[in-house]
């Protein structure tokens, strides 16, 4: 790994805007919190000044807090001018919970086609319950089977997404989309997303979830796509959009944490972070014989983990281990309809 072309992270602001509150990060463009009910207490959405109207970066989750939050941002801080466009860096139920929301109120969508795909598929799914398939997925990846039952009874996905609306602006790579008196590039990132969106200027990043401080997104493989490989497509982008940011130091706006400075060394760090657990994984069944995706939070996380964080890390291990038994550096045996994995 090439070293950074820059310095270690640099943070502007000290404290997140307050609830219903934002900060203006740049000329025009507006960092507000939305909250979220679990240990990630929070996503980031932006607010940019159009002149006569705004664009909102990222809605948040479809939760009453929520939409007070929105309410009283509009009505006391941005009153006189409509939301005329939603643009949604990619289709996560805490990044386009409210599309439906803002779209009822006049705005327009714009999407990555797959990221907006992605998300019509799955709230139309008629499932009150967990599929089969993902019961199964639990099953293989070596969840206990008490656990496997009681995710089984878990509510979709869509119950946590108002309704995507019927029509939208695509977004594609490339693309060069005018917001706020700038000229922003369109370079997509993948692993954490398909065809993510991230928006470039020589001075300002609007990053979403693909660059994140002082945590790394979640990179997963889930049961629509089991034999997926979302860790080396997070690579090759991590890779990809360092030469994107390569002799720049814009501000980066993630969409969690904190607008930071420092894009390549952050890049970097999170290639880093997934190449050494790769390693600790490999040592860990070297010493220790063959493990379930279930069995390796430990080498994998450095902390064993339960609770609400448990499926984002089976999906997160079951990556790790795609990754590896693709390109040959692992074997796997189904035992007890269990994935077991060992070394090459």
């Amino acid at each position: 790994m090439d070293a950074p072309h820059q310095p270690p992270l640099r943070f502007p602001w000290e404290e997140p805007p307050l609830p219903a509150e934002t900060i203006e990060v740049a000329d025009g463009i507006f960092w507000l919190r939305s909250p979220l009910p679990m240990r990630l207490d929070h996503v980031n959405c932006y607010v940019v000044d159009e002149g006569d109207s705004w664009t909102v970066i990222d809605t948040g989750l479809n939760r009453n807090s929520a939409r007070e939050g929105w309410t009283a941002l509009l009505e006391r801080q941005f009153s006189g001018k409509p939301v005329g466009r939603v643009i949604a860096t990619h289709h996560h139920p805490d990044h386009i919970g409210l599309l439906g929301w803002f779209i009822d109120k006049g705005a327009e969508l714009w999407m990555t086609r797959l990221g907006y795909s992605q998300a019509r598929m799955m709230q139309l799914d008629p499932y009150e319950e967990q599929p089969r398939e993902a019961v199964e997925f639990r099953r293989r990846a070596g969840q206990p089977p008490a656990d496997v039952e009681a995710y089984a009874k878990e509510p979709p996905w869509r119950l946590r997404v108002m309704d995507i609306p019927w029509g939208y602006r695509a977004i594609a790579e490339g693309d060069v989309i005018a917001m706020g008196g700038r000229d922003w590039t369109v370079h997509f990132g993948h692993g954490h997303a398909s065809d993510h969106a991230t928006f470039w200027t020589d001075d300002v990043v609007l990053a979403g979830d693909q660059i994140i401080p002082g945590i790394s997104s979640n990179i997963g493989v889930w049961a629509m796509e089991p034999e997926a490989d979302p860790l080396g497509e997070w690579l090759e982008s991590c890779r990809r959009l360092r030469l994107v940011a390569e002799g720049t130091d814009p501000l980066i706006l993630p969409g969690h944490k904190a607008p930071f400075r420092g894009a390549d060394f952050r890049l970097v760090q999170l290639i880093e972070n997934h190449e050494h657990a790769l390693e600790r994984i490999l040592d860990a069944l070297n010493k220790n014989g063959p493990k379930s995706a279930a069995q390796l939070f430990l080498p994998i996380f450095k902390r064993e983990i339960t609770g609400t964080q448990y499926g984002l890390a089976l999906a997160e291990s079951v990556a790790h281990m795609n990754h590896l038994h693709q390109s040959g550096r692992v074997l796997r045996e189904l035992v007890d309809d269990a994935w077991i994995y060992s070394v090459a």
